[in-house]
């Protein structure tokens, strides 16, 4: 059903509680308000209220096996509805409020939120928009990406928009986000705790606090980005990783466009090879090119049938961009 979507705008860094008790409203009648977070945009429900967190399902397309997140604005609010072992305190206590999300055993949460698992997805956010909106909404926040499933993430308020514009009551419009891919995953319900979707907290960090791998079994998803295509612009896109990208992704370019398709071309530091290839810049190193993927995405797969993007090393946050080309298109060495 299209409703009218409210667009609010706040000051990110001293966000106005009068707009924010606005959004805050929605959420305490059950509905949908999608907000800024340090990572993506999410959209959010109300997460212990069923009826609620069931329309960010149907607004979003997704699956009811592929749980939420659940947003808090306090160590209390942890506790809530969580019950952390000594390894997740450990990780609170180290990362919180961040980009940080842990898998703790459920203790109050709907399974509707779950996807009917006795565990529960739980990241504190580092976005004071967020804060504030979970705060005046007095409740715990379910949110996943505000976009449409298996579609690039938004990181500015336009992005949900385009995907979500006439499904949602508000839009808070904090600006463009500053990480711009999504949360580090770890289930701290095992040991030695795994990884299962990475994010700007790497390995590396992890490992200063905690034994830590990856996980390797994904017939159960324990968090979003498990399971499904994700990620992915509704242009072809081919990944290439190795050495003389721009020469090679040149030449792939070359021969689409003589087949008549709209071609773009998206790395660090690219120089302009052809007049009839879209080159798009991701930046200077991998976290400007964190930031700017999904962006970079959704704008060459608004004006081509064909994107060619760099690949990198999987290293740091290196680690967390490659998964997510992973689920955008196909990957190939070069």
């Amino acid at each position: 059903m299209k409703i009218r979507t409210r667009i609010i705008k706040v000051d990110p860094e001293n966000p106005e509680d009068d707009k924010i008790g606005i959004a805050a409203e929605e959420i305490k009648k059950g509905n949908l308000v999608a907000f800024p977070t340090e990572t993506v945009y999410g959209l959010g429900a109300d997460a212990l209220n069923e009826k609620a967190v069931r329309k960010i399902f149907e607004v979003k397309g997704r699956p009811a096996d592929n749980p939420l997140i659940v947003h808090v604005s306090s160590v209390d609010q942890i506790y809530e509805i969580a019950q952390p072992n000594e390894i997740a305190k450990k990780l609170i206590d180290a990362f919180f409020p961040g980009p940080l999300t842990l898998v703790m055993k459920n203790k109050k949460v709907p399974k509707i939120t779950t996807a009917g698992l006795d565990t529960v997805a739980v990241r504190m956010p580092d976005h004071k928009v967020a804060l504030k909106l979970i705060e005046l909404s007095e409740t715990p926040i379910a949110a996943p990406s505000a976009n449409k499933s298996g579609k690039p993430s938004p990181t500015k308020a336009e992005h949900v928009l385009e995907d979500l514009g006439n499904l949602v009551d508000v839009i808070i419009d904090g600006g463009e986000t500053k990480i711009g891919l999504e949360s580090t995953v770890v289930d701290t319900t095992v040991y030695p705790v795994e990884i299962l979707r990475p994010g700007a907290i790497t390995k590396e960090e992890l490992e200063e606090y905690v034994d830590v791998k990856y996980a390797e079994d994904f017939s159960v998803a324990k968090s979003p980005g498990m399971k499904y295509k994700h990620y992915a612009p509704d242009a072809e896109t081919i990944v290439l990783v190795g050495k003389n990208f721009l020469k090679k992704a040149t030449q792939i370019a070359e021969d689409f466009v003589k087949k008549g398709y709209r071609v773009g071309v998206a790395g660090l530091n690219l120089e302009e090879k052809r007049n009839d290839v879209i080159y798009k810049n991701f930046g200077r190193n991998l976290e400007e090119m964190a930031k700017n993927l999904f962006k970079v995405l959704r704008e060459l797969d608004k004006e081509c049938d064909v994107i060619i993007v760099q690949g990198v090393e999987e290293k740091g946050i290196g680690k967390a961009i490659m998964n997510r080309l992973y689920k955008a298109g196909r990957v190939f060495r070069i």
